[in-house]
């Protein structure tokens, strides 16, 4: 596998971290561990689904941190379903909590990532770089400390997900017929995370909580609904406009891309929808000059509601279990035809990009206002250009929408993939509002 064009985006990260980073608030500390977590899971190749997953736990254990040394942010259990209980041995006046908490994203990625232990240089370096900066080792010991404990328990807590129950679920087969999805070239990839509807949500209530409506019927005939929704994604594709591909490059997100030549495969790897939108929350908390603690926040809300959005969203695919339009333009259209973007190893409908990016927006918009501009560089790493956005529900409809020019969705997946986002994140927001939660301190001045 090659990361491509990797190194200016590293150089950035840098920069930026070291910019704004003040060792009287590490707030500019939690995005590059954050960022590190998802270049572990580049290296891993983790689907998009578990992704989600891994961001969430590694937040809600830096946000249990913050919310016991701060007694005005909304304890975690108050909106988060199951939440453990459990005791921090160390008095918070024993230790930095701001350190505990950035240091608790990296260990439960450690932990719980399959390469995590790549983690640990990124632990030792951060550890270094604040003994040069003055702090006692008592302080950095008993920071790792709690760090290392409430990680510890975040961990075994992940253990009653049903994430252990995946490997033991019956294998997948695809099913026979027409109508139904099946693996696509290059690689002819199995099936990702068939059975992910048994994880156990966050805060929505069960998987099929926001259940769409029901796809449009699947047809060979050149008059019917499904066909004339095929004819579209094949059209766009034949004469794209260049800001049609620009956005379906931009919003890719698509971790197995797979490249042939000849006998030869390779492997482009790039972050996850749910990653895409994590860089989103730290560049509206950097521009909105968010205190710590409400950086953290921010970045837990939008990783819980991510995770909680994969579920649904995988609990249809698996239902309806759609072909793609890669497989059904083939068959019925043009044999030699391609989509922009590689064919995601999974069933269409609905639009996972779709659902994930219109719940991430919606709670986005509760936290900042749905008026807060901002330059998306989340793609730098791959060589993509930023792009400006006037809001966060402006950007997730571009997500949407991109999956049809990238020729890999039908318009009802997309449309259809909002309306199961939009429900979810509004069902988040109102959790969080009964909670106690309210909009971040200046949100209400950026989005005037």
């Amino acid at each position: 596998m090659k990361i491509k064009n990797i190194l200016p985006y590293i150089l950035l990260v840098s920069t930026a971290a070291k910019a704004q980073n003040a060792p009287a608030s590490f707030t500019g500390d939690i995005q590059p561990a954050v960022f590190s977590l998802t270049m572990v899971m580049l290296h891993d190749v983790v689907s998009p689904p578990a992704a989600s997953r891994y961001y969430a736990y590694s937040m809600i254990g830096a946000y249990e941190i913050v919310s016991r040394s701060n007694s005005s942010m909304v304890k975690g259990s108050a909106f988060i379903k199951r939440f453990p209980s459990f005791v921090i041995s160390l008095d918070n006046k024993s230790y930095d909590y701001r350190i505990a908490a950035v240091y608790c994203i990296l260990e439960t990625g450690k932990l719980m990532l399959p390469s995590g232990s790549r983690l640990q240089e990124r632990e030792d370096k951060w550890f270094d770089s604040l003994r040069r900066k003055g702090y006692s080792e008592k302080i950095l010991k008993q920071s790792i400390a709690v760090a290392a404990e409430v990680a510890n328990h975040v961990v075994a807590w992940s253990k009653l997900d049903n994430y252990n129950r995946l490997s033991a679920q019956i294998r997948y087969t695809p099913l026979k017929g027409d109508a139904y999805w099946y693996p696509t070239p290059p690689a002819y990839m199995e099936a990702v995370e068939p059975h992910w509807r048994i994880i156990k949500p966050f805060v929505i209530d069960t998987c099929n909580q926001f259940k769409p409506l029901p796809p449009v019927a699947f047809s060979k005939d050149s008059g019917s609904k499904f066909y004339i929704m095929a004819r579209e994604v094949y059209d766009v594709s034949k004469k794209p406009l260049e800001e049609q591909e620009n956005i379906a490059a931009f919003w890719d997100c698509n971790p197995f891309a797979v490249s042939s030549s000849g006998h030869m495969m390779i492997g482009f790897k790039k972050i996850t929808p749910g990653g895409h939108w994590m860089n989103i929350a730290a560049i509206a908390a950097r521009k909105s000059n968010l205190d710590f603690d409400h950086t953290i926040m921010v970045h837990l809300v939008v990783a819980i509601t991510q995770s909680d959005a994969f579920v649904s969203c995988w609990d249809e695919k698996y239902r309806s279990n759609r072909i793609r339009p890669e497989t059904y333009i083939n068959r019925y259209i043009d044999l030699e035809w391609k989509p922009l973007l590689q064919t995601p190893p999974f069933p269409e409908y609905t639009s996972g990009h779709s659902v994930v990016s219109t719940a991430s927006a919606e709670v986005l918009s509760f936290l900042f206002g749905d008026r807060l501009g901002f330059t998306d560089d989340s793609e730098i790493l791959f060589g993509i250009p930023p792009r400006q956005f006037r809001s966060f529900r402006q950007a997730s409809e571009e997500a949407a929408i991109s999956r049809l020019y990238g020729g890999i969705h039908y318009r009802d997946a997309i449309e259809n993939g909002q309306t199961e986002g939009k429900k979810l994140g509004e069902f988040v927001v109102s959790r969080l509002k009964a909670a106690g939660m309210t909009p971040v301190p200046l949100a209400r001045t950026a989005s005037k």
